[in-house]
């Protein structure tokens, strides 16, 4: 362990004059390897790689890809190969995945039913459109309507979240006839020119004309204005529609964990008190289950089913396909009515390769078990991570349900000040340790523990002993 409380204290060490923090103790505590734990033990011989190396491989992507990529590490990453919750980079050196290729990797990579699935089907039909028939879009879209309650038995394929949150906003718009939506400070909807208004974080806005979006504030129980008192926000709402809009709106948007913004789980019984408010104005309510759908919550299967509420709208990504390039929004039979005035269509929506292996997907997370275990292992790591943030003050906040966790690092907890240094010290010695995770929050000072499902307590247990200690 004196490797963990070296770390620990060279980031703890007071900043003199404004110095960054110093890596040297991290360094020379990094040279003896006996302190440093292992990973749990894993079956599995990852295949040689004698591919491109890492420079050249961030050359050739510096040189042809766009300069907007960015990247995490200061030394980049080549990883090469993916098995259930690991993934192995150029040298073959295990990680333990816990951000699932940004909150996308559900059943775990590669899984062998999900790529079966895949397989079987490429070597029959690759794509076709829907201008033709083929079961696998039916089959798929039968069994995630099955899913969901209420009258939420219409499905429309696409291909990314962004994508999925552009059709459920034109949704809106057409069945209300109002143009106005409502969404949260600190949200992320997507990156398109649309779904760019409806995201709430400077980092991920361009100087565009966002069009009829208001964002309202964010009922943040760590960070907000009005602590977890749902009320006062949802009275926040009401004034908006009040004064910033005719009375009328076409909707309102939100995560029920928010994602990029760094977990923030929404203040308890907030949606019920603004879906009424909502749908008293005219508007629909579109839940964005991108991140927090399919069981990821443990509790649930969707997330806003932890709020007691049900949607009229509900866009889903990532995790839908287990890394496969696919979307899904699913609504009620009156409001899809509205895409029939014009042509809609999507070009790769329902392609037979992502809908058999989405079907999988849902197949798996049934059998597995993957809810029932993702409460478990979730509470088991959320439990430790409590414990430590006990011990430490620069734990300001450790949050979130099922395989979905936030965890707030500060340097006061009094004034909730982000520990961004301090972050960026731990983010890049985690991954020395073997550990990839995700970072969130506007500053940046937001660990983003979101793993394949797959997740054991063992690899929780082994992520507890290496943070922070």
């Amino acid at each position: 362990m004196a490797f963990h409380r070296h770390l620990f204290r060279s980031v703890m060490r007071p900043k003199i004059g404004g110095a960054r923090v110093s890596f040297s103790t991290v360094q020379s505590a990094a040279a003896d390897e006996a302190a440093v734990p292992s990973l749990p033990p894993f079956d599995y011989e990852p295949r040689p790689y004698n591919g491109p190396r890492a420079d050249q491989v961030f050359e050739k992507r510096k040189k042809f890809l766009g300069p907007s990529l960015f990247h995490f590490y200061q030394k980049p990453i080549n990883i090469v190969e993916g098995k259930m919750q690991y993934l192995f980079d150029e040298d073959g050196r295990r990680y333990l995945d816990a951000f699932a290729g940004i909150v996308t990797v559900s059943c775990g990579h590669c899984h062998p039913v999900v790529l079966n699935a895949i397989m079987e089907q490429s070597r029959l039909l690759q794509h076709a459109t829907t201008i033709y028939l083929h079961h696998t879009i039916a089959d798929f879209a039968e069994a995630l309507a099955s899913k969901m309650p209420g009258n939420l038995k219409v499905v429309y394929f696409v291909n990314s979240g962004t994508e999925a949150n552009e059709l459920a906003m034109l949704m809106a718009r057409l069945y209300t006839g109002s143009l106005g939506m409502i969404a949260l400070r600190n949200a992320y909807h997507g990156g398109s020119s649309n779904t760019i208004g409806l995201t709430a974080l400077n980092t991920w806005k361009y100087p565009i004309p966002q069009g009829e979006i208001h964002h309202v504030v964010n009922p943040d129980p760590y960070r907000g204005v009005f602590g977890s008192d749902a009320k006062s926000y949802a009275e926040d709402v009401q004034d908006h529609i009040d004064y910033g809009t005719s009375g009328k709106v076409a909707g309102f948007i939100s995560e029920t964990i928010q994602g990029v913004g760094g977990a923030v789980e929404l203040a308890p019984g907030y949606l019920k008190m603004v879906y009424d408010i909502v749908r008293k104005a005219g508007g629909v309510c579109i839940a964005d289950e991108v991140q927090t759908g399919f069981g990821r919550t443990g509790s649930h299967y969707w997330g806003f089913e932890t709020q007691g509420v049900i949607p009229d709208i509900v866009t889903m990504a990532k995790g839908i396909g287990n890394g496969l390039p696919l979307g899904a929004v699913v609504t009620t039979p009156e409001i899809a009515s509205v895409l029939a005035q014009k042509t809609h269509f999507n070009t790769y929506g329902g392609n037979p390769v992502c809908s058999a292996g989405g079907l999988a997907v849902l197949k798996v997370i049934d059998e597995e078990k993957r809810q029932t275990h993702s409460a478990d292992v979730g509470s088991h790591l959320l439990g430790r991570l409590r414990d430590l943030q006990q011990r430490h003050d620069i734990i300001g906040d450790v949050r979130g349900r099922g395989l979905m966790v936030g965890v707030e690092l500060v340097t006061d907890r009094t004034e909730k000040t982000p520990a961004k240094a301090e972050t960026a010290v731990l983010f890049e010695n985690l991954r020395e340790l073997g550990i990839l995770v995700g970072k969130g929050g506007l500053h940046g000072n937001v660990f983003r523990v979101k793993p394949p499902m797959c997740f054991t307590k063992d690899d929780a247990g082994t992520f507890y002993v290496i943070y922070l200690l």
